[in-house]
This record gives structure tokens, C-alpha cells and sequence, in this order.
């Protein structure tokens, strides 16, 4: 069992305000359409997307190793821009995690756009070995927010 931090950041042209809004506030529309050859759809089971709201999300054939996940929405900081949530069901939870949490901080930069951080918390299985699948997590995380950014910037007026 391996209980381990991963940070990956990412500098984006979009404005931070712009960014945040359309991760967090609309991320069950934005990213099936953005990603539709990986998710099918985003849907709220329970809450309205504020702490304590439940998202179930579910992915295309192409993801070989689950189906979906649930997430449970643990803080909104509007003000700081950070959003934390863990997945509480699915993916690779009990097969290959114990635990697995994130954090997603969106913050301006002086000379323009943002700068995205993402922060992994995550806990192995006694049983799991290897890597897990947690090196797709930190590879993924900074092409994720590369390609928002450029939807963004081809659609200049979302999210103004």
C-alpha cells in the first residue's frame, strides 16, 4: 500500500475566471463536449453542483478499464478558485485504489491568462503493484487542460 501526492500544473491563455467557470460550474456539459471520444456523459445524482453534490460520470467504450465513477463535491472556494472532490465509487477504486481525492486550484497570472494546479491524493491497494494506472492520471492531467484551453480560446465567447 503507497499513499502518495501528485501536482501537476499547467499555464493557460485563457482568463482564470473564464477557466474556472467553465471547469467547475459547467463541467458536466463542457467535458463530454469536448472529450466526447472519452466521456458519454456527466450526470448529477444527487445535489444541484455545490459541497456535497454526488456526479456520476460516465465514459465511452474506448476506456477499457472502467465504465464510470461517482465524485463527491468536498469544497468550492469561489473567491480562491479551488475546487476539491474524491471519487467515491468506480473507476479504479477497490480494484487498484483505496482512496483518491483531488484538488484543482485556477489562478491569474500577471502577464495573461492562468495557471491551472492540480493536485492527486491517492492510496494503492495491499494487493496492487506497478504504477496502476496512476502515470495516465499525471499524464492526462496537463493535455486536459491544454485542450480546454484552445476550445476556449475557438470559442471566445463561452464562459465570458
Amino acid at each position: 500500500m503507497v499513499v502518495e501526492t501528485v501536482t501537476n500544473e499547467c499555464v493557460c491563455e485563457v482568463d482564470a475566471k473564464r477557466l474556472w467557470t467553465a471547469i467547475v460550474k459547467d463541467g458536466h456539459n463542457l467535458f463530454p463536449k469536448v472529450f466526447p471520444e472519452a466521456f458519454s456523459s456527466i450526470t448529477f445524482v444527487e445535489g444541484d453542483g455545490g459541497v456535497g453534490t454526488i456526479k456520476q460520470i460516465n465514459f465511452t467504450p474506448a476506456n477499457r478499464d472502467f465504465r464510470y465513477f461517482k465524485e463527491k463535491v468536498d469544497e468550492i472556494d469561489e473567491e480562491k478558485m479551488v475546487f476539491k472532490f474524491t471519487i467515491i465509487e468506480g473507476g479504479p477504486l477497490g480494484t487498484k485504489l483505496r482512496a483518491l481525492s483531488f484538488e484543482l486550484k485556477v489562478a491569474p497570472r500577471e502577464e495573461m491568462g492562468c495557471v491551472v494546479t492540480r493536485i492527486i491524493n491517492y492510496e494503492t491497494n495491499p494487493s496492487a503493484q506497478g504504477d496502476q494506472g496512476i502515470q495516465q492520471l499525471k499524464d492526462n492531467a496537463v493535455a486536459t487542460f491544454r485542450k480546454i484551453d484552445k476550445y476556449l480560446i475557438s470559442n471566445p465567447n463561452l464562459y465570458c
